[in-house]
């Protein structure tokens, strides 16, 4: 732009930039100082510019920055500064084109986040939006006079927040990662592990796993803002992952953080347990001879082409299901079950019923190979329809999705087909059930055949004799097995908070029962010593999957 065009546009506002500076500074002779410092820069900026679109906006956009500048030269921080001489500058969406130093707004951005939902609606409203109060009051259905007092208020929490230093926990740049989540009871469509697969909802529930914090002291733990962590924390106490209390959330869950010294102990009583029980197991399962009971039926066809030919019961593969399946189900009678489950399971709003449970480990611990295991493994789960029941565990050594939401449909389906006459079983149904490995088919149209690669016990008494030989030798075992796992519960329970001690202490009722780290432990045992055999890769699918009458 030239010089007499400048000069025209600067004639033109200088009056209107003295007004505003008069307006806003601690008496004239600054006024003066800055009007001539605004004034300045703009025909500085209008020589070298000539892009300028809208030179009005252009102009007290300058004004603004120039205002906020002097404010930030008058004092070390913006403290006893009116909001709204500070807020001019904020609502400017282009501020931070001219801006040489954005601290002052930074700031005063960041303390708007830590009010209240209404007070925060409002402020944006009036200084941002510059809205009417009589507007704002009629669109959030108050009357105009509470809304000049949310804006008094908000006014003063302002300045509180920028005088106060705001104090972060090591999570604002170390945040934690949840190494493993569990689940004990029913899912429906969407399962917890989705609600808590965010890092910011894992560590919001981190944070307030020992003491109730209100939103803004979580925020300002984790260094976020609490916009987000408010509707994080919504969702979170929706799913009953949060309690709320008063304006304070809690966890509703409980979260580990087991010490290297408890690691090593776990460790230790599951490798004993899992010897004492699975050795005595396997050596009974094959002198008793049951495992040749034609109730127990495996069609386990690796190798056989033709289907006329009736194969041999695959014993190892039988195993491989019958050892966990009676390592978690036997002694349920002799249980002492002094915490109930519905004492302690949450309903979710989506139907689930269920008990979560998540781990952290810290960077560093040392970790045994039965951690990496743990994390490949799911289960036992359990799906019954009245008739029957699935039953079935994942590990490293089969193949097959873990998604619990996954396996609750796939079960549904599975069973209703299982039921369902032969010649009534589509192509399409057939193909499902061959692609997750519950069955083999063999030849085509009216010669159509299958078989079921999974174990299917046919009847009561087949399982309640497989059962029973579980019950003795747990009670053979009980004094050493009880020894095992007393220090290790007075270990678990000491970490635990007041309020989920209960749920820990129902969850411990189940130790060297149906925990998944039991029967970890005792088909590595058995493979350790070689009595157990490897699946081979066209068992995995259908490896320690069962069907049993319910």
């Amino acid at each position: 732009m030239n010089d007499i065009d400048a000069n025209k546009i600067i004639s033109k506002y200088i009056k209107p930039i003295f007004g505003f500076a008069l307006k806003r500074c601690r008496n004239i002779q600054d006024a003066e100082d800055l009007s001539q410092n605004i004034a300045i820069k703009v025909y500085r900026a209008l020589l070298i510019k000539d892009d300028i679109q809208d030179v009005d906006k252009f102009v007290w956009t300058v004004a603004h920055n120039a205002l906020s500048n002097y404010y930030r030269d008058i004092a070390e921080s913006t403290i006893g500064i009116p909001l709204e001489e500070v807020a001019e500058s904020l609502a400017d969406t282009n501020f931070h084109l001219y801006s040489d130093d954005n601290d002052t707004v930074a700031r005063l951005q960041k303390e708007i986040a830590y009010l209240s939902e209404m007070q925060r609606k409002i402020v944006v409203a009036y200084y941002f939006e510059n809205r009417k109060q009589t507007d704002i009051a009629k669109q959030l259905g108050i009357p105009v006079g509470t809304v000049k007092w949310h804006l008094f208020e908000a006014k003063k929490e302002l300045k509180r927040g920028i005088e106060k230093k705001r104090e972060t926990s090591q999570l604002k740049f170390d945040p934690i990662q949840f190494r493993s989540i569990w689940i004990d009871g029913t899912v429906a469509k969407k399962s917890p592990k989705d609600t808590l697969k965010s890092l910011l909802a894992q560590n919001i529930c981190y944070c307030v796993r020992n003491k109730a914090k209100t939103v803004n002291e979580i925020a300002s733990d984790l260094g976020v803002s609490p916009v987000f962590v408010g509707n994080e924390a919504e969702i979170l106490e929706e799913y009953g992952l949060l309690s709320a209390q008063g304006n304070k959330y809690i966890v509703n869950f409980l979260i580990s953080e087991p010490t290297e010294q408890l690691l090593a102990l776990q460790d230790e009583i599951y490798d004993r347990a899992a010897e004492l029980f699975a050795n005595k197991l396997y050596d009974e399962l094959l002198s008793c001879k049951l495992l040749d009971d034609d109730s127990i039926v495996c069609e386990q066809s690796e190798g056989v082409a033709d289907f006329k030919v009736s194969p041999e019961k695959d014993i190892n593969f039988v195993l491989w299901t019958l050892i966990p399946y009676i390592a978690a189900r036997s002694g349920e009678k002799s249980l002492s079950k002094d915490v109930s489950f519905d004492e302690v399971a949450t309903f979710r709003p989506d139907g689930a019923y269920n008990i979560i449970q998540a781990e952290v480990i810290p960077d560093g611990t040392p970790l045994s190979e039965n951690y990496a295991d743990m994390a490949k493994w799911s289960g036992p789960m359990w799906y019954g329809n009245g008739k029957h029941i699935l039953w079935q565990i994942n590990s490293k050594w089969s193949d097959r999705d873990t998604n619990v939401v996954l396996y609750a449909h796939n079960a549904r389906r599975v069973l209703s087909l299982f039921e369902e006459k032969e010649s009534n079983l589509s192509k399409d149904d057939c193909a499902w059930l061959c692609q997750n490995g519950y069955i083999k088919t063999y030849g085509q149209d009216t010669d159509f055949r299958k078989s079921w690669q999974i174990v299917i016990l046919s009847n009561n008494e087949i399982r309640d004799r497989l059962l029973a030989i579980g019950d003795r030798i747990r009670n053979d075992c009980r004094k050493e097995l009880q020894a095992l796992k007393e220090p290790y519960e007075k270990a678990v329970m000491s970490s635990v908070p007041p309020h989920l001690k209960k749920v820990q202490a129902y969850e411990l009722q189940f130790i060297f029962q149906s925990d998944g780290l039991f029967l970890l432990h005792c088909i590595k045992t058995l493979l350790n010593n070689g009595k157990l055999k490897p699946p081979t890769t066209s068992q995995r699918k259908s490896l320690s999957t069962l069907i049993v009458n319910e």
